[in-house]
């Protein structure tokens, strides 16, 4: 009987991280043995196998990774909200870069045949070669926020460690993904939210937004964290692989179906709040997943509509409205 595979996975209590786990533990008991890390949150009691570690500790992450010993690593710990890469620069490019280095560190120390997906960003594309243009791998990089200077940093550590290093690194580029479990302060979820509330009758029926006029190519996170495994079997070293649908969804699009959505007699009016803009916006987004699909076989499988339903299911069920 073979051994399990040993898992990493560093921000396991995250959004991605929680379905991730599930998706890994659906191919049965005997595939892997997960272990995942946590932080600013101590992690669950309910996980033996989870450790607090701030990333910006190389010394941290060298002592778990030694102990661990892992086959494969989910590299998913980050600050990953534009926003908030605007108010908190310092710590976007603490947690983000130096966290990367010192994980590959402690990856060419003490698990050296380990393979490591990467995960970055469709913001990497800035604002993209044109409007309506699926973007490929092979469009140039536009730095426009903190965050996606990040994961740029994040991308050219790992063709370092890949290249010089000889650590199986691949690189993930998510476009936006949702669903079930994500923060609040992503747009999606942030309304979902807005009407489970309203439903209730917690806020008055008035949903605020911010940029209505942006597409976006939007993935059900449960699809998304199936394209990561596949990419750690299948993927092919320093390679970057967008994870996207292809198709662009407006933001007005979203906002109208959850309105839709909503149950109860009052009309729900809708209130433009500057305060959610994005300081620089990028209009429209929308990936080619050419690659991923003739390379590993990889396509999303979850319509948007069955995401947003989930998605506000979550929030009625967290507001405490699980009917």
């Amino acid at each position: 009987m073979s051994e399990k595979t040993r898992v990493l996975i560093t921000g396991a209590t995250g959004f991605a991280g929680g379905h991730l786990i599930r998706a890994l533990e659906a191919e049965g008991p005997s595939a892997f043995e997960i272990f995942g890390t946590a932080y600013p949150d101590v992690p669950p009691p309910s996980r033996n196998k989870f450790f607090f570690l701030d990333l910006r500790s190389e010394k941290d992450a060298i002592k778990l990774v030694s102990e661990i010993r892992p086959d494969w690593i989910f590299h998913l710990a980050a600050i990953s909200n534009v926003r908030r890469s605007w108010e908190k620069r310092s710590e976007t490019i603490e947690t983000n870069v130096l966290g990367t280095h010192n994980l590959l560190e402690a990856v060419r120390l003490s698990a050296p045949a380990a393979k490591v997906l990467f995960i970055s960003s469709s913001d990497v594309y800035g604002f993209g070669p044109a409007p309506a243009e699926a973007i490929n791998e092979d469009a140039p990089i536009q730095i426009v926020d903190p965050y996606a200077y990040s994961k740029v940093a994040g991308e050219m550590l790992c063709g370092f460690y890949e290249k010089i290093e000889n650590i199986d690194i691949v690189i993930a580029r998510p476009f936006p993904h949702t669903g079930p479990g994500q923060a609040e302060d992503f747009v999606c979820s942030d309304w979902a939210r807005q009407v489970a509330q309203i439903e209730r009758g917690d806020i008055a029926p008035t949903l605020k937004v911010g940029n209505l006029d942006v597409q976006r190519d939007f993935c059900d996170v449960r699809d998304v964290v199936k394209a990561y495994i596949l990419l750690l079997r299948k993927g092919r070293w320093g390679e970057p692989y967008n994870v996207c649908s292809g198709k662009a969804t407006a933001l007005r699009e979203v906002l109208d179906f959850l309105v839709r959505e909503t149950r109860g007699k009052t009309p729900i009016l809708v209130e433009v709040d500057a305060a959610k803009f994005r300081k620089a916006d990028v209009n429209s987004l929308i990936g080619s997943n050419r690659k991923i699909s003739e390379g590993i076989g990889w396509l999303p499988r979850i319509p948007i509509d069955q995401t947003l339903r989930d998605t506000l299911a979550f929030w009625r069920q967290k507001s405490g409205d699980g009917s």
